[in-house]
Protein backbone atom coordinates (compact mmCIF):
# COMPACT_ATOMS: atom_id res chain seq x y z
CA UNK A 1 0.00 0.00 0.00
CA UNK A 2 1.45 3.52 -1.42
CA UNK A 3 0.36 4.90 2.15
CA UNK A 4 2.69 2.48 4.36
CA UNK A 5 5.36 2.81 1.92
CA UNK A 6 5.66 6.23 2.33
CA UNK A 7 5.45 5.60 5.92
CA UNK A 8 8.39 3.09 6.17
CA UNK A 9 10.67 5.64 3.96
CA UNK A 10 9.80 8.67 6.51
CA UNK A 11 11.00 6.18 9.41
CA UNK A 12 13.65 4.98 7.67
CA UNK A 13 15.25 8.49 6.65
CA UNK A 14 14.22 9.29 11.01
CA UNK A 15 16.57 5.98 11.96
CA UNK A 16 19.43 7.20 9.93
CA UNK A 17 19.51 10.78 11.56
CA UNK A 18 19.72 9.29 14.96
CA UNK A 19 22.43 6.57 14.26
CA UNK A 20 23.85 9.99 12.27
CA UNK A 21 23.99 11.93 15.77
CA UNK A 22 24.42 8.69 18.20
CA UNK A 23 27.30 6.82 16.00
CA UNK A 24 28.01 9.21 13.38
CA UNK A 25 31.67 10.03 14.48
CA UNK A 26 33.08 6.42 16.02
CA UNK A 27 31.55 5.08 12.78
CA UNK A 28 33.22 6.99 10.90
CA UNK A 29 36.51 6.52 12.65
CA UNK A 30 35.51 2.45 12.42
CA UNK A 31 32.96 1.86 9.90
CA UNK A 32 34.62 -2.27 10.45
CA UNK A 33 33.20 -2.58 13.85
CA UNK A 34 29.84 -1.30 12.81
CA UNK A 35 29.72 -3.48 10.04
CA UNK A 36 29.91 -6.45 12.66
CA UNK A 37 27.50 -4.25 15.26
CA UNK A 38 25.08 -4.08 12.97
CA UNK A 39 25.37 -7.48 11.64
CA UNK A 40 24.61 -8.33 15.12
CA UNK A 41 21.49 -5.99 15.06
CA UNK A 42 20.12 -7.72 12.36
CA UNK A 43 20.07 -10.65 13.66
CA UNK A 44 16.50 -10.82 15.61
CA UNK A 45 14.23 -7.62 16.44
CA UNK A 46 15.65 -7.81 20.18
CA UNK A 47 19.22 -7.54 18.78
CA UNK A 48 18.14 -4.20 16.78
CA UNK A 49 16.32 -2.96 20.16
CA UNK A 50 19.75 -3.82 22.21
CA UNK A 51 21.81 -1.64 20.11
CA UNK A 52 19.19 1.29 19.47
CA UNK A 53 18.48 3.07 22.97
CA UNK A 54 19.20 6.62 21.01
CA UNK A 55 15.89 5.44 18.88
CA UNK A 56 14.17 4.80 22.07
CA UNK A 57 14.48 7.63 23.90
CA UNK A 58 14.27 9.71 20.85
CA UNK A 59 10.82 8.42 20.18
CA UNK A 60 9.97 8.98 23.98
CA UNK A 61 10.88 12.51 23.90
CA UNK A 62 8.98 13.37 20.35
CA UNK A 63 5.91 11.70 21.99
CA UNK A 64 6.55 14.17 25.17
CA UNK A 65 6.51 11.13 27.61
CA UNK A 66 5.46 12.51 30.84
CA UNK A 67 2.12 10.92 32.72
CA UNK A 68 0.54 10.20 36.17
CA UNK A 69 3.55 9.04 37.77
CA UNK A 70 6.23 12.09 36.94
CA UNK A 71 7.13 15.02 38.97
CA UNK A 72 10.07 17.34 39.62
CA UNK A 73 11.40 14.26 41.99
CA UNK A 74 10.33 10.98 40.24
CA UNK A 75 10.99 12.90 36.64
CA UNK A 76 15.10 13.21 37.88
CA UNK A 77 15.92 9.44 39.60
CA UNK A 78 19.29 7.73 38.82
CA UNK A 79 18.07 5.40 36.34
CA UNK A 80 20.49 2.81 34.46
CA UNK A 81 19.32 3.83 31.18
CA UNK A 82 18.83 0.90 29.34
CA UNK A 83 17.12 -1.86 30.88
CA UNK A 84 16.16 -4.53 28.96
CA UNK A 85 15.78 -8.20 30.15
CA UNK A 86 19.47 -9.12 28.71
CA UNK A 87 21.36 -6.56 31.15
CA UNK A 88 21.18 -8.49 34.19
CA UNK A 89 23.59 -10.89 35.44
CA UNK A 90 26.23 -11.98 38.53
CA UNK A 91 29.40 -9.88 39.93
CA UNK A 92 31.62 -10.39 42.87
CA UNK A 93 30.86 -7.38 44.78
CA UNK A 94 33.93 -5.08 47.25
CA UNK A 95 32.36 -7.87 50.24
CA UNK A 96 33.60 -11.22 48.34
CA UNK A 97 29.65 -12.55 47.69
CA UNK A 98 28.69 -13.30 44.30
CA UNK A 99 25.19 -10.97 43.59
CA UNK A 100 22.93 -10.98 40.77
CA UNK A 101 21.43 -7.96 39.49
CA UNK A 102 21.37 -5.22 36.72
CA UNK A 103 24.61 -5.05 35.25
CA UNK A 104 26.22 -2.73 32.32
CA UNK A 105 25.42 0.97 33.38
CA UNK A 106 27.48 2.29 30.28
CA UNK A 107 24.20 4.33 30.06
CA UNK A 108 23.45 5.31 33.13
CA UNK A 109 21.66 9.13 34.17
CA UNK A 110 19.16 10.72 35.78
CA UNK A 111 15.77 10.88 34.58
CA UNK A 112 12.61 9.51 34.49
CA UNK A 113 11.84 6.44 36.52
CA UNK A 114 9.27 5.05 33.63
CA UNK A 115 12.10 5.00 31.17
CA UNK A 116 13.71 2.77 32.85
CA UNK A 117 10.84 0.40 33.48
CA UNK A 118 9.13 1.39 29.77
CA UNK A 119 12.02 0.24 28.58
CA UNK A 120 12.24 -2.93 29.73
CA UNK A 121 8.38 -3.77 29.09
CA UNK A 122 9.42 -3.52 25.56
CA UNK A 123 12.04 -5.94 26.44
CA UNK A 124 9.67 -8.38 28.04
CA UNK A 125 7.50 -7.71 24.57
CA UNK A 126 10.17 -8.57 22.47
CA UNK A 127 11.71 -11.74 24.28
CA UNK A 128 7.84 -12.81 24.89
CA UNK A 129 7.04 -12.57 20.48
CA UNK A 130 10.36 -14.76 20.01
CA UNK A 131 9.04 -17.10 21.94
CA UNK A 132 5.76 -16.86 20.60
CA UNK A 133 3.75 -15.80 23.53
CA UNK A 134 -0.03 -14.69 22.74
CA UNK A 135 -0.51 -11.10 23.18
CA UNK A 136 -2.10 -12.49 26.73
CA UNK A 137 1.08 -13.87 27.55
CA UNK A 138 3.12 -11.44 27.70
CA UNK A 139 0.35 -8.88 29.05
CA UNK A 140 1.01 -11.37 32.17
CA UNK A 141 4.35 -10.96 31.90
CA UNK A 142 4.58 -7.01 32.02
CA UNK A 143 1.98 -7.13 34.28
CA UNK A 144 3.91 -9.67 36.75
CA UNK A 145 7.20 -7.23 36.45
CA UNK A 146 4.79 -4.07 37.44
CA UNK A 147 3.43 -5.55 40.53
CA UNK A 148 6.98 -6.81 41.55
CA UNK A 149 8.56 -4.01 41.17
CA UNK A 150 5.78 -2.08 42.72
CA UNK A 151 5.60 -4.15 45.77
CA UNK A 152 9.53 -4.15 46.32
CA UNK A 153 9.02 -0.14 46.24
CA UNK A 154 6.62 0.08 48.66
CA UNK A 155 8.28 -2.31 51.15
CA UNK A 156 11.80 -0.35 50.80
CA UNK A 157 9.60 3.30 51.17
CA UNK A 158 7.81 1.69 54.58
CA UNK A 159 11.11 1.13 56.16
CA UNK A 160 12.02 -2.45 55.24
CA UNK A 161 15.23 -4.11 56.28
CA UNK A 162 18.10 -5.59 54.70
CA UNK A 163 16.50 -9.18 56.04
CA UNK A 164 13.38 -7.98 54.45
CA UNK A 165 14.41 -7.67 50.87
CA UNK A 166 17.64 -9.59 50.65
CA UNK A 167 20.15 -9.53 47.48
CA UNK A 168 19.79 -12.34 45.17
CA UNK A 169 23.19 -14.41 46.63
CA UNK A 170 23.82 -18.16 46.42
CA UNK A 171 21.56 -18.69 49.40
CA UNK A 172 18.88 -16.48 48.15
CA UNK A 173 18.18 -16.75 44.43
CA UNK A 174 16.02 -19.31 42.50
CA UNK A 175 15.44 -20.57 39.09
CA UNK A 176 17.63 -19.35 36.14
CA UNK A 177 19.08 -16.69 38.61
CA UNK A 178 20.94 -19.10 41.16
CA UNK A 179 21.67 -21.27 37.92
CA UNK A 180 23.70 -18.24 36.77
CA UNK A 181 25.15 -17.96 40.29
CA UNK A 182 26.03 -21.46 40.15
CA UNK A 183 27.83 -21.16 36.79
CA UNK A 184 29.65 -18.12 38.23
CA UNK A 185 30.61 -19.83 41.32
CA UNK A 186 32.42 -22.40 38.93
CA UNK A 187 34.95 -19.93 37.30
CA UNK A 188 38.20 -18.95 38.35
CA UNK A 189 40.88 -15.95 37.82
CA UNK A 190 43.20 -18.73 36.90
CA UNK A 191 40.97 -19.23 34.06
CA UNK A 192 40.46 -15.89 33.35
CA UNK A 193 43.64 -15.52 32.98
CA UNK A 194 44.98 -18.58 31.04
CA UNK A 195 42.76 -17.71 28.61
CA UNK A 196 44.70 -14.06 28.32
CA UNK A 197 47.89 -14.38 29.18
CA UNK A 198 50.72 -16.69 29.38
CA UNK A 199 54.09 -16.63 31.47
CA UNK A 200 57.08 -15.84 29.90
CA UNK A 201 60.40 -15.74 32.09
CA UNK A 202 58.58 -16.26 35.34
CA UNK A 203 56.22 -13.31 34.93
CA UNK A 204 52.97 -12.97 33.34
CA UNK A 205 52.28 -11.34 30.05
CA UNK A 206 49.30 -10.81 27.97
CA UNK A 207 49.38 -13.41 24.99
CA UNK A 208 49.84 -11.72 21.42
CA UNK A 209 47.35 -12.12 19.03
CA UNK A 210 43.76 -12.76 19.97
CA UNK A 211 42.51 -9.47 19.12
CA UNK A 212 44.91 -7.60 21.38
CA UNK A 213 46.80 -4.84 19.54
CA UNK A 214 50.29 -3.82 20.71
CA UNK A 215 51.03 -0.23 21.58
CA UNK A 216 53.83 2.11 20.57
CA UNK A 217 55.72 3.41 23.13
CA UNK A 218 54.22 6.90 23.04
CA UNK A 219 50.91 5.18 23.52
CA UNK A 220 51.90 2.90 26.52
CA UNK A 221 53.38 5.91 28.05
CA UNK A 222 50.09 7.91 27.54
CA UNK A 223 48.74 4.96 29.26
CA UNK A 224 50.33 4.48 32.52
CA UNK A 225 49.79 8.33 33.36
CA UNK A 226 46.13 8.07 32.57
CA UNK A 227 46.50 4.63 35.17
CA UNK A 228 48.56 6.86 37.69
CA UNK A 229 45.36 9.14 37.31
CA UNK A 230 42.56 6.48 38.11
CA UNK A 231 44.50 5.04 41.06
CA UNK A 232 43.44 8.64 42.74
CA UNK A 233 39.88 7.77 42.00
CA UNK A 234 39.86 4.55 43.69
CA UNK A 235 37.82 4.48 47.37
CA UNK A 236 40.39 3.85 50.04
CA UNK A 237 38.99 0.76 51.36
CA UNK A 238 41.04 -0.84 48.00
CA UNK A 239 43.85 1.04 48.38
CA UNK A 240 45.23 -1.86 50.78
CA UNK A 241 48.43 -3.24 49.20
CA UNK A 242 50.26 -0.44 47.12
CA UNK A 243 52.40 -3.61 45.32
CA UNK A 244 48.78 -4.58 44.24
CA UNK A 245 48.62 -1.84 41.51
CA UNK A 246 52.03 -2.67 39.35
CA UNK A 247 51.27 -2.94 36.07
CA UNK A 248 52.91 -5.91 33.90
CA UNK A 249 51.48 -5.40 30.74
CA UNK A 250 49.40 -3.55 28.54
CA UNK A 251 47.60 -4.55 25.22
CA UNK A 252 45.08 -2.26 23.10
CA UNK A 253 41.78 -3.55 22.17
CA UNK A 254 39.10 -2.65 19.54
CA UNK A 255 35.51 -2.60 20.71
CA UNK A 256 32.68 -4.51 18.09
CA UNK A 257 30.10 -5.62 20.11
CA UNK A 258 26.97 -4.34 20.35
CA UNK A 259 26.97 -1.76 22.75
CA UNK A 260 31.33 -1.19 22.38
CA UNK A 261 31.37 -1.19 18.50
CA UNK A 262 34.38 1.19 17.80
CA UNK A 263 34.96 2.61 21.30
CA UNK A 264 39.08 2.06 21.76
CA UNK A 265 39.77 0.06 25.05
CA UNK A 266 43.35 -0.92 26.65
CA UNK A 267 43.08 -4.02 29.01
CA UNK A 268 46.16 -3.79 31.47
CA UNK A 269 47.81 -6.50 33.91
CA UNK A 270 48.37 -5.58 37.22
CA UNK A 271 49.76 -7.41 40.61
CA UNK A 272 46.82 -8.16 42.23
CA UNK A 273 47.07 -8.76 45.96
CA UNK A 274 49.77 -10.95 46.45
CA UNK A 275 52.92 -11.70 44.56
CA UNK A 276 51.38 -15.39 43.39
CA UNK A 277 50.94 -15.60 39.51
CA UNK A 278 47.41 -17.02 40.23
CA UNK A 279 46.03 -13.76 41.69
CA UNK A 280 47.28 -11.36 38.91
CA UNK A 281 44.15 -8.92 37.92
CA UNK A 282 43.44 -7.94 34.78
CA UNK A 283 41.45 -4.18 34.02
CA UNK A 284 40.37 -2.49 31.01
CA UNK A 285 40.43 1.00 30.40
CA UNK A 286 37.86 2.23 28.24
CA UNK A 287 36.43 5.50 26.64
CA UNK A 288 33.14 5.91 27.95
CA UNK A 289 30.38 6.75 25.66
CA UNK A 290 27.74 9.73 25.50
CA UNK A 291 24.31 8.06 27.32
CA UNK A 292 21.55 7.84 24.91
CA UNK A 293 19.43 9.41 27.32
CA UNK A 294 21.29 12.44 28.16
CA UNK A 295 20.43 14.13 24.69
CA UNK A 296 17.24 14.33 26.37
CA UNK A 297 17.14 15.61 29.44
CA UNK A 298 17.93 19.52 29.65
CA UNK A 299 18.53 19.74 33.45
CA UNK A 300 21.85 21.85 33.62
CA UNK A 301 21.77 20.57 36.84
CA UNK A 302 22.73 16.86 35.61
CA UNK A 303 24.97 17.89 32.66
CA UNK A 304 26.51 19.94 35.14
CA UNK A 305 27.45 17.50 37.94
CA UNK A 306 29.60 15.36 36.01
CA UNK A 307 33.53 16.10 34.86
CA UNK A 308 33.38 13.10 31.85
CA UNK A 309 32.00 10.69 30.73
CA UNK A 310 33.98 7.66 32.66
CA UNK A 311 33.06 9.54 35.46
CA UNK A 312 29.73 10.08 34.60
CA UNK A 313 29.79 6.23 34.44
CA UNK A 314 31.42 5.51 37.26
CA UNK A 315 29.48 7.93 39.63
CA UNK A 316 26.11 6.39 38.47
CA UNK A 317 27.14 2.59 38.86
CA UNK A 318 28.70 3.35 42.45
CA UNK A 319 25.03 4.83 42.99
CA UNK A 320 22.95 2.10 41.46
CA UNK A 321 25.05 -0.69 42.75
CA UNK A 322 25.28 -1.22 46.32
CA UNK A 323 29.18 -2.43 46.97
CA UNK A 324 30.43 -2.21 43.29
CA UNK A 325 33.43 -3.43 41.65
CA UNK A 326 36.72 -1.95 44.02
CA UNK A 327 38.34 -2.10 40.99
CA UNK A 328 36.20 1.00 39.58
CA UNK A 329 37.90 4.36 38.60
CA UNK A 330 37.75 6.51 36.13
CA UNK A 331 40.51 8.39 34.11
CA UNK A 332 40.92 10.75 31.32
CA UNK A 333 43.05 10.28 27.71
CA UNK A 334 43.66 12.70 25.12
CA UNK A 335 41.36 15.00 27.27
CA UNK A 336 38.38 11.87 26.79
CA UNK A 337 36.60 10.86 30.02
CA UNK A 338 37.72 6.76 30.47
CA UNK A 339 35.96 4.19 32.34
CA UNK A 340 38.40 1.82 34.24
CA UNK A 341 36.79 -1.33 35.91
CA UNK A 342 38.07 -5.33 36.43
CA UNK A 343 37.49 -7.89 33.48
CA UNK A 344 35.82 -10.15 36.01
CA UNK A 345 35.61 -14.24 36.15
CA UNK A 346 32.89 -14.01 37.55
CA UNK A 347 30.39 -12.21 35.50
CA UNK A 348 27.78 -14.39 33.85
CA UNK A 349 24.64 -13.15 31.81
CA UNK A 350 20.86 -14.29 32.09
CA UNK A 351 20.83 -16.70 29.54
CA UNK A 352 17.41 -16.63 28.46
CA UNK A 353 18.19 -18.91 25.65
CA UNK A 354 16.43 -21.96 27.38
CA UNK A 355 14.17 -20.05 29.62
CA UNK A 356 10.62 -21.30 27.45
CA UNK A 357 8.08 -22.18 29.94
CA UNK A 358 6.29 -19.40 30.61
CA UNK A 359 5.99 -19.97 34.60
CA UNK A 360 9.61 -19.96 34.77
CA UNK A 361 9.63 -16.92 32.78
CA UNK A 362 7.51 -15.13 34.82
CA UNK A 363 9.47 -16.43 37.85
CA UNK A 364 12.23 -14.57 36.36
CA UNK A 365 10.96 -11.40 35.51
CA UNK A 366 9.14 -10.76 38.50
CA UNK A 367 12.70 -11.23 40.24
CA UNK A 368 14.03 -8.66 38.02
CA UNK A 369 11.07 -6.26 38.51
CA UNK A 370 12.31 -6.66 42.48
CA UNK A 371 16.59 -5.97 41.57
CA UNK A 372 14.92 -3.08 39.83
CA UNK A 373 13.10 -1.48 42.55
CA UNK A 374 16.32 -2.11 44.77
CA UNK A 375 18.30 -0.66 42.25
CA UNK A 376 16.27 2.44 41.92
CA UNK A 377 16.07 2.73 45.64
CA UNK A 378 20.31 2.53 46.12
CA UNK A 379 20.85 6.15 44.46
CA UNK A 380 19.28 9.11 46.55
CA UNK A 381 19.96 11.34 50.06
CA UNK A 382 20.63 8.47 52.51
CA UNK A 383 24.11 7.67 50.39
CA UNK A 384 24.93 11.05 49.90
CA UNK A 385 24.58 11.86 46.11
CA UNK A 386 23.60 15.39 46.25
CA UNK A 387 22.40 15.13 42.85
CA UNK A 388 18.97 13.05 43.87
CA UNK A 389 18.87 14.78 47.12
CA UNK A 390 15.33 12.91 48.75
CA UNK A 391 14.47 9.13 49.50
CA UNK A 392 13.32 7.84 45.46
CA UNK A 393 11.70 5.04 47.04
CA UNK A 394 9.32 7.07 48.85
CA UNK A 395 8.77 9.70 46.21
CA UNK A 396 8.50 6.73 43.56
CA UNK A 397 5.95 4.82 45.90
CA UNK A 398 4.06 7.85 46.30
CA UNK A 399 3.65 8.67 43.20
CA UNK A 400 2.64 5.12 42.18
CA UNK A 401 -0.33 4.99 45.34
CA UNK A 402 -1.56 7.67 43.31
CA UNK A 403 -2.74 5.73 40.25
CA UNK A 404 -2.14 2.23 41.53
CA UNK A 405 -4.35 1.09 39.17
CA UNK A 406 -2.88 2.69 36.16
CA UNK A 407 0.63 1.44 36.54
CA UNK A 408 0.72 -1.61 35.48
CA UNK A 409 -1.90 -1.17 32.47
CA UNK A 410 0.47 2.16 31.58
CA UNK A 411 3.68 -0.58 31.32
CA UNK A 412 1.24 -2.94 29.66
CA UNK A 413 0.36 -0.26 26.57
CA UNK A 414 3.57 0.60 26.36
CA UNK A 415 5.08 -2.97 26.15
CA UNK A 416 2.71 -3.53 22.92
CA UNK A 417 3.02 -0.70 20.89
CA UNK A 418 7.00 -0.42 21.03
CA UNK A 419 7.44 -3.93 20.55
CA UNK A 420 5.24 -4.04 17.31
CA UNK A 421 7.36 -0.91 16.51
CA UNK A 422 10.35 -2.37 17.06
CA UNK A 423 9.87 -5.33 14.83
CA UNK A 424 8.86 -3.02 12.29
CA UNK A 425 12.10 -0.73 13.07
CA UNK A 426 13.78 -4.20 12.73
CA UNK A 427 12.46 -4.69 9.40
CA UNK A 428 13.17 -1.03 8.27
CA UNK A 429 16.83 -1.09 9.14
CA UNK A 430 17.68 -4.57 7.72
CA UNK A 431 16.21 -3.19 4.58
CA UNK A 432 18.48 0.20 4.98
CA UNK A 433 22.00 -1.84 6.01
CA UNK A 434 21.70 -4.74 3.16
CA UNK A 435 21.07 -2.20 0.62
CA UNK A 436 24.30 -0.08 1.05
CA UNK A 437 21.72 2.90 2.55
CA UNK A 438 23.53 3.76 5.59
CA UNK A 439 26.31 6.37 5.63
CA UNK A 440 30.08 5.44 6.07
CA UNK A 441 29.59 1.82 5.48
Amino acid sequence: MPGQTSTAEQRGEQILAVFDTAFGELLAADPAAFRVKFRKMAASAFAFYRGTACLFYTDLEQEKDSGPYLDERTGRVWIHGDLHAENFGTYMDANGRLIFNVNDFDEAYVGPFTWDLKRFAASVALIGYAKAFSDEQITELVRIYAAAYRERIHALATGAQDDDVPPFTLDTAEGPLLDALRSARTRTRFGLLDSMTDIREYERRFTPGGGSIDLDAATRYKILAAFDVYLETLPESSLLRPDSYRVKDVVGRRGIGIGSAGLPSYNILLEGHSDALENDVVIYMKQAQTPAVSRHITDQRVRDYFRHEGHRTVISQRALQDHADPWLGWTELDGTGQLVAEVSPYAVDLDWSDIDDPERVAAVVADLGRATATMHAAADDENGHSLVPFSTERAIDAAIAADEEGFGQLLVDFAHEYGARTRADHQIFVDLFRNGRIPGL
